[in-house]
């Protein structure tokens, strides 16, 4: 005891009383972190892991763990003023509707988000004076819960619209840039080793909040993969000692814009079955902070049993209807799959679709593969409106009221080949040798397509070779462009057709001596890379292939050049482009394409999707002139399912964005020399690669 009591005289008196708060909960979580800064949670009870973790992330993203706190209670314009109003009257529906469902919640569920919130306000109370500007607040589970919960506004419907016409945007530029991810698993037959692989690859802004972590409740919780900042349970994925997956994005269409007949007799009533029902008014309140006062503004909207009123004209109400719309077991799924043993305890927690989206790439330890195309698709009693239009309803059974059951939707299951890939594209070709059709689909389901970047992983895999998990990496590193592999020789010919010039003819051969890839230190891809843009913008949106993709030959289409004019002079426009901003049009790859992070700046392999390029980077433009890396490929996992599981991951950013933390960019060579670090999972690796054991407040 006097042992004890000379140790407290030497604390600081604040972590004393923080000692004193927290002693249950920080005493029961002890935080390993090895190699480049990454965190091995091990916990008591599922509480105390996530309150490990929320002090984690606190620790290398701080005010970033908070702000989306505060948003999910629809009170960030206490904070951020007037500016964030709007999302702040969004917000609260969705946390109203939170706070009626949390204790619906299971156990298991609860405990997570309660000791996310617990772990946040210790934090905030123990170092002060780190977010001065938070202090005060305190987070319930249920605010946690609340980052994960929608609920459909008039606003969503506005967003909609403007989100269509991104789409049309990244439609009409093809997509160089596309938001999305890659996926692969193997079975055991594909492996060298005997056991199932499994990659997660995805594709994000570098400002997306990936965080890599491992959570450890012995014998109930051993997960290692990707959570999101501020959230507990964002777009998660890795793996446990039986089973993994993987997430790519799929962009269902699940919502529906009703037009219902407006009552000529009644203001604001609807007609349905020929009765009149009135529309439901809620009132919002949101204090939002000007310089060093406070205001309070009120708005209305308006609701349906269907959905929001997203608009009023001539005598129609137009009702957005969209799929997820309340669900609050977003979580509770996430949980259920991290904690499954094996595939139908998986598919179980899967068939609960409270996961509105997204394909899922399985993998586990039983040998096992599995791919679905993840939706809550509405079963319609219609056609669908589509992007534009709106079904007009006068009976309330023409409104969707369920979805396709999961079992009913595309999916997989150990395939011909030992394989399955996902590249954003829809499900038709998830395995050439399993082809799923469209016509034994829904009309509201996608239709085909199978993009370079998604022909590009097939070459790759879609074959008898056996990997492994060292090679498979090596493979997902695949550096090669390969719509310059479709179209290289078709404007080669083209460019000799139309008796080029002298410097026409040295870019030439450039071309014809280029290794038709993005690695660092080739010379040619940045002339076709620029040479491609131009020509689309020239085609307007017209055909750029002579011959298009087709379902019937979706490897070997597209193919040719649609104008070999348009063609040519997009050829010499890109030359004078390059040589006005660069100087020149022979510069290697990565003179030009730099990873710039902290104070490094190096050249980097990779390139954009709609190039056909695998290793997926989307640049901007710098004020030197240089394009710079802005997200693509961040953070990646390739794991073999051995026992125990054997993985290598990177997160190219880092696990803290503090720069004056040594794991800001402790990844960034790896990155840049196609590299992945090996993950400790084992209490073995874990202590081989210690760098700092701890609890919470020490």
């Amino acid at each position: 005891m006097r042992r004890i009591l000379v140790l407290l005289m030497l604390l600081p008196m604040h972590a004393w009383v923080f000692a004193q708060q927290h002693d249950g909960l920080s005493q029961q979580v002890e935080i390993r972190r090895t190699a480049y800064g990454v965190p091995h949670i091990r916990g008591a009870n599922l509480e105390a892991v996530t309150f490990g973790l929320a002090w984690c992330e606190l620790e290398d993203y701080g005010e970033r763990v908070v702000r989306p706190l505060i948003a999910a209670r629809g009170e960030l314009a206490k904070v951020d003023g007037y500016e964030a109003i709007d999302s702040d009257f969004i917000n609260q529906l969705a946390y109203r509707r939170t706070l009626a469902t949390y204790m619906r919640l299971d156990e298991d569920t609860r405990s997570m988000l309660s000791g996310f919130a617990k772990g946040v306000n210790a934090y905030l109370r123990r170092y002060p004076e780190r977010l001065p500007r938070y202090q005060g607040w305190v987070f319930s589970g249920a605010d946690v819960a609340a980052t994960s919960n929608f609920v459909a506004t008039s606003y969503s419907g506005r967003s909609f619209v403007d989100r269509l016409k991104r789409q049309k945007e990244i439609r009409d530029s093809l997509a160089l840039t596309e938001a999305g991810s890659n996926a692969w698993a193997l079975t055991p037959s594909r492996s060298k080793s005997g056991h199932a692989m499994l990659v997660r690859n995805p594709h994000l802004s570098w400002n997306a909040g990936y965080y890599e972590a491992h959570l450890t409740v012995e014998g109930k919780l051993n997960f290692y993969g990707d959570f999101r900042i501020g959230g507990l349970f964002g777009i998660i994925g890795g793996f446990n000692e039986r089973l993994g997956w993987a997430t790519t994005n799929n962009h269902p269409d699940l919502e529906e814009v009703y037009a219902l007949e407006a009552d000529a007799q009644r203001p604001d009533h609807y007609v349905l079955d020929g009765i009149a029902y009135p529309l439901e008014r809620r009132i919002l309140s949101v204090e939002f902070r000007h310089g060093h006062a406070s205001g309070i503004e009120r708005r209305e909207m308006l609701f349906t049993p269907y959905g929001p009123v997203i608009h009023r004209e001539e005598g129609n109400i137009y009702v957005w209807k969209q799929a997820g719309d309340g669900e609050f077991r977003r979580g509770q799924q996430f949980v259920h799959m991290m904690l499954a043993r094996n595939l139908e305890e998986w598919k179980t927690a899967m068939r609960m679709q409270a996961i509105t989206a997204s394909n899922y790439t399985y993998a586990d330890a039983d040998g096992n593969i599995f791919y679905v195309w993840n939706a809550t698709t509405p079963v319609l009693a219609h056609p669908s409106g589509g992007d534009t239009a709106a079904v007009s309803v006068t009976h309330a059974a023409d409104i969707w009221s369920r979805v396709v059951p999961f079992d009913s939707l595309p999916q997989l299951l150990n395939p011909p080949g030992g394989y399955l890939h996902n590249e954003n594209d829809p499900f038709h070709f998830t395995n050439l040798q399993a082809v799923m059709r469209p016509e034994d689909y829904p009309a509201n389901f996608p239709r085909p397509r199978l993009r370079q970047r998604s022909q590009h992983s097939l070459q790759l895999i879609a074959n008898e070779q056996q990997f492994s998990l060292e090679e498979v990496v090596a493979l997902k590193h695949s550096m090669r462009m390969l719509l310059a592999e479709q179209l290289l020789d078709d404007l080669l010919e083209a460019l000799r057709a139309a008796k080029p010039s002298r410097e026409v003819r040295r870019a030439m051969r450039l071309l014809q001596q280029w290794d038709q890839t993005v690695e660092a230190e080739s010379r040619g891809g940045l002339l076709f890379g620029q040479w491609y843009a131009r020509y689309a913008d020239l085609m307007q949106g017209r055909e750029l292939y002579a011959v298009p993709w087709s379902f019937e030959h979706p490897m070997s289409t597209p193919d040719g050049l649609s104008d070999e004019q348009k063609a040519v002079a997009a050829f010499e426009q890109a030359l004078q482009e390059l040589k006005e901003q660069y100087g020149g049009w022979d510069l290697a790859w990565g003179a030009v394409h730099r990873l710039r992070h902290g104070e490094l700046d190096l050249p980097i392999s990779g390139g954009p999707g709609g190039l056909g390029c695998f290793r997926v980077l989307w640049f901007r433009e710098t004020e030197d002139g240089k394009r710079a890396v802005r997200g693509g490929d961040g953070w990646q996992l390739a794991v073999e399912f051995s026992d125990p599981p054997r993985a290598y991951s990177i997160l190219a950013y880092g696990q803290s964005n503090d720069p004056n933390s040594p794991h800001h960019t402790d990844q960034v060579g790896l990155f840049a020399r196609n590299e992945m670090k090996r993950v400790a999972f084992t209490e073995e690796e874990i202590a081989a690669s210690l760098i700092r054991a701890y609890r919470p407040g020490e």
